[in-house]
């Protein structure tokens, strides 16, 4: 599993890898069952993950429990409730496993750490967060313009994998579409 994050670091920052062998060394191995919670709303999130292999759903409940999926993430990727990361105060959103991964763990303490004494991790931290910045005001303002058959398209054409690698009901949930009727529109395409 380190050797998938020491790629993944080697590639957003080339040659300036020094100190890398420091940084891998605060990462700790988490091997989880499929459906296992990693936060949960009101507990302050612990760690920073990058999945080496599996996928995650980052998801909230509204007021009758339903369930909204802000972010399916998957393999080669990082995540994390960042604002309870960062501050200590209690998640807004869950994070669970879609199904079993394994995942390199680092906590915030060490998280800190690093940030403070090795620039190329603070280099790919800031990195890591302008992805995830882009890509949720990306998908909020476009998924606000379409329909819900153009949004069925839109993850066909940018997220096809996930079309055959989670449950209609969670696409669904992502896609901000009822499951009946995403289940109807995903029928004519």
């Amino acid at each position: 599993m380190i050797a998938i994050l020491r790629q993944h670091i080697i590639d957003r920052l080339g040659n300036d890898i020094d100190n890398l062998d420091l940084v891998l060394s605060h990462f700790e191995p988490v091997k989880t069952k499929r459906n296992q919670i990693l936060v949960a709303q009101g507990e302050v999130c612990q760690y920073v993950y990058f999945i080496a292999k599996g996928c995650l759903q980052v998801y909230t409940y509204d007021q009758e429990a339903n369930e909204t999926t802000r972010d399916i993430v998957i393999e080669g990727t990082w995540c994390s409730e960042l604002s309870s990361f960062g501050t200590g105060n209690p998640a807004t959103e869950n994070i669970r496993t879609i199904e079993p991964c394994e995942l390199l763990a680092i906590d915030r303490q060490s998280f800190k750490k690093l940030v403070e004494s090795v620039p190329q991790f603070d280099k790919v931290y800031k990195q890591i967060l302008e992805a995830s910045y882009n890509n949720s005001v990306y998908r909020i303002n476009t998924f606000m313009t379409l329909t819900a058959l153009e949004r069925i398209k839109w993850l066909m054409q940018f997220r096809p994998k996930l079309m055959t690698r989670v449950s209609s009901k969670l696409i669904a949930s992502y896609l901000g579409i009822n499951k009946d009727v995403y289940s109807r529109l995903k029928a004519k395409l």
